[in-house]
């Protein structure tokens, strides 16, 4: 991987949001994606763990031995831990909210630091994703565990029009920015939506932080020279995230480099090889992002 250009540094330090002092912090989570199956958790939490994150984050495996593995590997390395889960079955809307139900009632069991979900659908009504979100808030109000709502395609949030309208019916509406899916929906970098955009980074609660483009929700290596002004921008968002959460008194701020493995990474025709390593990238991001605001 290349060293990314120093524009990056465009803001200058003074401009940048600091996490330090004033009581806030930003806690950085390792995806679980792909790498603890292919590792096992001790390994990974161990890398985890030198590489300096805070925690893991990402779906808790579905059988009582293997979560009983994973949490013995989270606390011996000393690991905070959070929850990405959401409905991914065919269904309507009626096995939609029951499942969701079910599935956050087992996920708050696990005591996590938050779940971030992946709620609802585009096609479900605003009245019907409301129940959904509704059930979500309930359930976070009764375990006391904070439960935020990734914007991702195919969910009640896919596009930053349509979330605006959700953020400014629901004021208690917390998100998950994960805005490389936005500028694939909308194949743009959002230049004509910066009302939507705005009001969704003032309501956003925990970052995952891949880099989308135009055509796709992940470009292959955030590095490369030829994604500089992309990475840029979404940089730019994160700040606007940071200094906000600064700016209403927040004291914390959790980000996820959420880079995924082939074939959601670009690969290779043929072989599907994967045109770069799914661990170096994240924590190229994890490092990029712990620098910028600690300055």
């Amino acid at each position: 991987m290349t060293t990314p250009p120093n524009s990056l540094s465009e803001n200058g330090n003074s401009d940048r949001p600091n996490s330090d002092g004033g009581g806030f912090s930003i806690k950085y989570y390792c995806t679980t994606w792909a790498m603890a199956e292919m590792w096992g958790w001790d390994s990974f939490c161990q890398k985890v763990k030198e590489a300096g994150y805070d925690g893991i984050e990402g779906v808790p495996p579905a059988t009582r031995e293997s979560r009983e593995l994973m949490f013995a590997a989270v606390h011996k390395y000393g690991l905070r831990f959070a929850v990405t889960c959401g409905c991914f079955e065919p269904g309507d809307y009626t096995q939609q909210s029951v499942g969701y139900k079910a599935l956050l009632e087992d996920m708050v069991q696990l005591k996590p630091d938050f779940i971030n979900c992946q709620t609802g659908r585009d096609h479900y009504s605003f009245e019907q994703n409301k129940v959904i979100l509704d059930i979500a808030d309930a359930i976070s109000r009764d375990s006391g565990i904070p439960i935020y709502h990734e914007t991702h395609r195919s969910r009640f949030n896919f596009a930053a029009h349509i979330t605006k309208d959700y953020l400014e019916k629901i004021p208690e509406l917390s998100l998950t920015l994960d805005i490389s899916h936005w500028c694939n929906v909308h194949e743009s970098m959002l230049e004509d939506q910066q009302d939507a955009v705005s009001l969704a980074l003032s309501r956003t609660t925990h970052i995952h932080a891949r880099v989308g483009h135009h055509e796709g929700p992940q470009v292959n290596d955030p590095a490369a020279p030829e994604w500089k002004d992309i990475l840029g921008q979404h940089l730019r968002w994160w700040d606007e995230v940071v200094a906000q959460r600064i700016a209403q008194g927040q004291t914390q701020l959790s980000i996820t480099p959420e880079f995924g493995p082939p074939s959601y990474m670009p690969t290779l025709p043929y072989t599907c090889q994967p045109l770069a390593d799914q661990w170096q990238v994240n924590l190229f991001m994890f490092k990029l992002l712990k620098a910028r605001y600690s300055q």
